[in-house]
């Protein structure tokens, strides 16, 4: 005949946990919590900061490459209305009907950075997360073909002054009149 166990045996019904295994698996249960909190916040503050350096620099590139699009294809600059931070070009693009000759301006307006065709109002060319300047323009004389050295500077907004957030991007370039 089979024994039976007795499962009012004492040691089956003190079976459990006891209050220092209860606050040990609580302490270690926290700590993976807070690791993972952790671990999140810091890709949340990654991504924060990749997110304005990557706005910054894809503005601080078109601006930059918009300039020297128009200022390659240009006849001259235009020197009257040129200084340290306004370029003015004279081209054969963006013509008026009866027009032979258009003017074409790059300048600071604001904190956006502004394209001006002849007869339209100024488009802005970055987006509303950057601010631009300061931004230089210099003429510079060598030989028969005019360069023009461009100074930029892109900042991302940072409305909240969160140093996160803060991300700033300066482009030089130097660029001849290939119509000259």
């Amino acid at each position: 005949m089979r024994q039976r166990k007795n499962f009012t045996n004492q040691s089956y019904l003190e079976k459990g946990f006891s209050i220092l295994e209860v606050l040990v698996s609580v302490a270690i249960f926290s700590f993976v919590l807070l690791a993972i909190i952790s671990f999140l916040f810091s890709i949340n503050t990654a991504n924060s900061k990749s997110k304005a350096d990557r706005e910054t620099e894809e503005n601080s590139r078109r601006i930059m490459d918009e300039i020297i699009y128009e200022v390659r294809g240009a006849k001259s600059v235009y020197g009257p209305t040129t200084a340290s931070s306004q370029l003015s070009l004279e081209t054969d693009n963006y013509l008026s009907v009866g027009e032979t000759t258009a003017f074409i301006d790059f300048f600071v307006c604001g904190s956006d950075f502004c394209l001006k065709k002849e007869s339209q109002n100024p488009s802005v060319l970055n987006s509303d997360s950057v601010e631009v300047g300061p931004v230089f323009f210099t003429q510079i004389l060598s030989g028969a073909i005019p360069l023009i050295k461009i100074d930029l500077t892109v900042k991302h907004k940072n409305p909240d002054n969160n140093p996160i957030n803060n991300s700033s991007v300066n482009l030089v370039s130097t660029v001849s009149l290939r119509n000259y």
